[in-house]
């Protein structure tokens, strides 16, 4: 099987895997389906969860595009082909609890031709609530997932992470972070291309006991109007970074993506409050002071 191909099947199963996990752990909503083909070439398949008993609104996305690179992400990239593909599994789960976090993955392979092809993607948490064990516990997995590849991969991806999920106007980090990489190959990694891909596959292998466990310790907590006030403005700063940072948005727009498959990572609800400053002392406050770069939670 061409290895692309393999990617592909690997894709498509940790999107039906995740997606029936989630079903379980709601309890509630299922999700459905929509097939949809790119202008241009490939297409993917888009799954949404809405109105559950612990999703308000979800996505498990998967993709495989082809085609020609616009100029601009052709500069960005630093390549002279045109011809590329690209396949991946996105993931963003708003959940109803302000006590259940936020969660994103994203599992991705590039390729141009044999010489220019990689693996990214990444995992990372944004509690509404920083609650220091659950942040650990999630660092604890990842660094596991991590250390079975390369025990350097945890520290860097973690890093970088750190620096990639900074809201740079706000001065705050979008949550607790993750891991996060891009560019993966085998010059760079030591590891063969069939060894990158067991990696990536494992990344996608850990969303499902990271985030059940967090949705089972937190999803009969009780909270408050003003507690979800809060869970609105925190998402409000979610869909600031999506909006004006993240790389994956951009790529999607400028490549013609699907723009419904794109933009689900956007919350049901947001809002924005005039120069909100949380009182001193609260659990606000508390959850505040953790978004900065290099807290040490593994």
């Amino acid at each position: 099987m061409v290895f692309k191909d393999r990617v592909v099947a690997a894709y498509q199963q940790i999107q039906d895997e995740i997606c029936k996990s989630l079903e379980l752990a709601d309890g509630k909503a299922k999700f459905e389906e929509e097939l949809w083909k790119r202008d241009g070439g490939g297409g993917g398949r888009t799954r949404i969860m809405q109105h559950g008993n612990v999703i308000e609104k979800g996505g498990v996305n998967f993709s495989a595009v082809h085609g020609k690179l616009p100029d601009a992400v052709k500069k960005a990239f630093n390549v002279e082909s045109d011809d590329f593909f690209a396949t991946g599994v996105s993931i963003v789960m708003h959940p109803n609890n302000p006590f259940v976090p936020i969660i994103h993955m994203n599992i991705r392979y590039f390729e141009m031709d044999e010489q220019t092809r990689w693996f990214g993607g990444g995992i990372d948490l944004t509690p509404h609530y920083v609650i220091d064990t659950d942040a650990r516990y999630f660092h604890h997995l990842l660094k596991q997932t991590c250390d079975s590849f390369d025990a350097s991969f945890y520290a860097k991806f973690k890093t970088h992470a750190d620096d990639y999920f900074y809201i740079k106007h706000r001065e705050e980090t979008r949550g607790v972070g993750g891991i996060f990489y891009d560019r993966l190959k085998p010059e760079n990694t030591g590891l063969s291309f069939d060894q990158l891909l067991d990696f990536s596959i494992a990344v996608g292998n850990t969303f499902i006991p990271a985030y059940t466990e967090l949705i089972d310790r937190n999803r009969d907590t009780e909270y408050s109007e003003h507690q979800q006030e809060w869970q609105y403005l925190r998402r409000s700063r979610y869909a600031e970074f999506n909006l004006v940072y993240d790389a994956g948005t951009k790529f999607g727009l400028e490549t013609n993506g699907r723009i419904e498959s794109i933009l689900m990572s956007l919350p049901p609800m947001a809002k924005w409050v005039y120069n909100h400053k949380p009182i001193e002392g609260s659990a606000e406050a508390f959850t505040l002071s953790k978004l900065k770069k290099g807290i040490e939670w593994a």
